[in-house]
């Protein structure tokens, strides 16, 4: 009996252990994915002025509610996101207090969408606007983790609160290091806002949009939250040239530059025979501009010749227009195995336009996308009659389809002399 019950403890023990083992490495494994997480920050502005019914017949705090509930249903899983409202909580006239104003509405973390909707649910149009406070205050709820931080501002207004400048403050959080990236969102915006919220996002990288109606709203913050889970690609400042034969020579990346209105830039890239040239080029408009625009992007050879051409066009509905390309370089010849990479020409317009009294300096931001992968397989891989090595299955069917059909006759043979024989 004692020889079964120590048996009894020791085959406990040794189970106890071994889920002990099982579960250290999976919690760890936990902690790691919870580590890398993005997270994302929205930063709303719920100042007295977003009682304005300006926007699709509604108020810019109905607006911005209806958004954020449809964003709230599509925030990916692995996001942690947190709201944080400023201007919402203090209606008086102390600037002193209500330069604080600014409170975590929805912590940053794990999403349940019912409760976070809740929370948005009781905002109503208050106080001042203290953005940079909130910029601050935001990039601590962002504190810990290795993963993707940002931070989505949505604004009505200029800051209130100066000397404390938002720009200052995006300036000071970029010079941290912590890869933090702040985006910006004007609903209706004067010149005044474009200018500081196109400062603020300039500063760490992000990006600013005009935001005149509900949908275009909802896209773009759900547009910013996707890209909080995707693998960050840092943007590698350059600056293309007048013409093709001062252009910078480029690899696969995000690149940025600004150009001016009415000008081309000029970028190279070198492609090796058998692949892709991929790109992509998308002009924001930072600053009023006049209805009715579009980019265009060719590639082109040295000699002027162009290969093909990528274009978009703009009718003032929204604040970004982007156009791509595609050029496959034929693989080489037998005798031209060792041929030289060609160089090819990417030449960028846009027809934008600025406003009656707009500061036509510095140009708008561009941002433009190199791939250069492999392309498709040779054409002296490919098989007779155009079925490429499709030839090959096609020609095993047939012959499974022979010796099926000879099997089968032979069976169907002996069955019958089988039955003449009974």
């Amino acid at each position: 009996m004692i020889i079964r019950t120590r048996l009894a403890a020791g085959a406990c023990a040794l189970l106890a252990l071994l889920a002990a083992g099982v579960a250290f490495p999976a919690g760890a494994a936990a902690d790691e994915v919870s580590a890398m997480a993005p997270k994302v920050d929205l930063v709303l502005d719920v100042s007295g002025s977003m009682r304005a019914r300006d926007i699709d017949g509604q108020s810019r705090m109905a607006a911005a509610k209806q958004a954020f509930n449809e964003v709230l249903d599509a925030t990916p899983e692995e996001v942690r996101l947190g709201i944080r409202t400023l201007g919402a909580n203090y209606p008086g006239d102390d600037r002193k207090t209500g330069c604080k104003d600014t409170a975590q509405l929805y912590p940053v973390g794990p999403l349940d969408r019912t409760e976070a909707k809740a929370a948005v649910a009781t905002l109503t149009p208050t106080g001042w606007t203290p953005i940079g406070p909130a910029l601050l205050k935001a990039a601590e709820d962002l504190d810990g983790g290795e993963g993707s931080k940002r931070i989505v501002l949505i604004s009505d207004g200029e800051d209130t609160c100066a000397p404390l400048d938002p720009c200052e403050v995006a300036r000071e959080i970029a010079a941290k290091g912590i890869g933090l990236t702040i985006d910006t969102l004007g609903l209706v915006p004067n010149t005044k806002l474009r200018q500081q919220l196109s400062c603020i996002a300039e500063a760490t990288g992000g990006t600013f949009t005009s935001v005149e109606h509900t949908e275009e709203l909802t896209d773009k913050v759900n547009q910013l939250v996707d890209r909080a889970a995707d693998p960050v690609v840092t943007p590698v400042a350059t600056d293309g040239a007048d013409r093709c034969e001062k252009a910078p020579t480029l690899k696969s990346g995000l690149y940025t530059d600004r150009e001016e209105f009415g000008q081309q830039r000029w970028y190279r890239v070198d492609v090796r025979p058998g692949q892709e040239l991929r790109a992509s080029v998308s002009v924001a408009a930072d600053r009023a501009v006049n209805p009715s625009y579009g980019v265009l992007v060719r590639a082109v050879t040295t000699s002027g010749r162009e290969i093909v051409r990528g274009e978009a066009a703009g009718t003032g509905r929204t604040d970004v227009v982007s156009a791509g390309l595609r050029y496959p370089k034929a693989d080489a010849d037998d005798d031209e195995e060792n041929a030289p990479a060609e160089a090819v020409c990417l030449q960028v317009t846009h027809s934008f336009s600025a406003g009656s009294g707009v500061k036509t300096t510095p140009g708008l931001p561009l941002e433009l996308t190199v791939d250069v992968v492999d392309g498709p397989s040779p054409a002296r891989d490919v098989a007779s009659f155009g079925l490429g090595r499709g030839w090959w299955l096609l020609g095993a069917l047939i012959l499974a389809g022979f010796l099926a059909g000879l099997v089968w006759g032979w069976l169907s043979r002996w069955r019958v002399a089988v039955w003449r024989t009974n």
